[in-house]
Order: C-alpha cells, then sequence, then structure tokens
C-alpha cells in the first residue's frame, strides 16, 4: 500500500491539476463540483467518510481521462466502478462503496421518487438512459439491501446539488485532513 503522505499529494494533485475540465454540460469544472458535494456533506455535519466520499466521488473521470461529456457521445463511462477501483486501495467501504453506488442511487431514487428525474440536469438525463434508466421493483429491492445505500442516495443528492456556478466552498487542502483520517491503516 502507499503511504498516506504519497495518497494524499496524489489526490491534491488529482483535484488541483487535473480537475479543471468542465462538469458535463454545467458551468463549472470537475473541481468545483467535487468541492462543493464535499461541502454540502461537512455543512450538513457528515462524518469523514461521506465527506471523502462527496469529495472523491468522480474521481473516476480524473485518474481515467474520460473527457468532458462521453454521454454526449452516446458512451457510459462506467467512472463510478473506475474510480471504486483505484480507491480501494487506499480506503474502505465506508467511502469506496458510497462512490460505487452513486450511479445506482440515481437509477433508484429515479424509481422511487416521482420528482427526482425533474431535477436532473440535461446531461444526468443523458447519463441516466446509457445506464440502465430507472430501477425495476426487484433491482430497488436489491439495492436498499445493500449495506452503503443510504450512504449513496445520500452522496447522490449532494451531487445534484453540486453544480452551482461560482459558489465559494474551501480550497482542496481544507479536506485533505478528512482524507488523511479515512484512509485506510
Amino acid at each position: 500500500m502507499t503511504d498516506a503522505a504519497t495518497i494524499i499529494a496524489e489526490i491534491r494533485h488529482l483535484l488541483e491539476q487535473k480537475a479543471h475540465g468542465r462538469y458535463g454540460l454545467s458551468l463549472i469544472n470537475q473541481q468545483q463540483h467535487a468541492l462543493q458535494a464535499a461541502a454540502l456533506a461537512e455543512r450538513e455535519g457528515r462524518g469523514d467518510a461521506l465527506v471523502v466520499a462527496a469529495l472523491l466521488h468522480d474521481i473516476g473521470h480524473m485518474v481515467h481521462d474520460l473527457g468532458e461529456n462521453p454521454a454526449d457521445a452516446g458512451i457510459d463511462d462506467r467512472h463510478e466502478e473506475l474510480g471504486h477501483a483505484w480507491l480501494t486501495d487506499h480506503f474502505g467501504a465506508e467511502v469506496t462503496e458510497p462512490v460505487r453506488l452513486h450511479v445506482a442511487a440515481k437509477r433508484y431514487l429515479c424509481a422511487v421518487e416521482p420528482d427526482y428525474f425533474a431535477k436532473l440536469s440535461p446531461d444526468s438525463v443523458k447519463s441516466l438512459a446509457l445506464q440502465g434508466g430507472p430501477m425495476s421493483a426487484e433491482e430497488v429491492k436489491a439495492f436498499e439491501a445493500l449495506q452503503h445505500s443510504a450512504e449513496a442516495v445520500q452522496l447522490r443528492r449532494y451531487d445534484e446539488q453540486a453544480k452551482v456556478k461560482g459558489l465559494e466552498t474551501p480550497a482542496v487542502a481544507h479536506f485533505m485532513p478528512a482524507v488523511a483520517r479515512s484512509l485506510k491503516s
């Protein structure tokens, strides 16, 4: 396993140097999206694990350079799986599972909350179609049985809210202590 200082430096580098691409069709970039999501979790008093999951939920875009809007090209980039695979070397399930499940959580919310679909941004609507659309009743039941599904749903809510142009947030460095505390020992 990579030592803590090295992984923290790598995460900072990704968020500070590789997250300036536009976030889908939004008027913000990947870094602003990540910081807004983490700030929302922190503001609600969530623990380090959910704050870090919110900060890193789209890290799959950064570690694999998936482009600015693959959904526009009709591609499901599977960024949640790519991010999860990268994060599992450094974090436990309390961080990695909400990241892995945040796309499934969108499908879940579209199935169980009649008004949720209307809250989706245009790029989320496009990617939803590529990701399988709203869950079936059987998929809903299976999702609800997963250990970290509630955290994934909360992360998804932060994801949808974290698209505000010009919103002030703490800098990347502000969240690094939470990242450090969440690393595997």
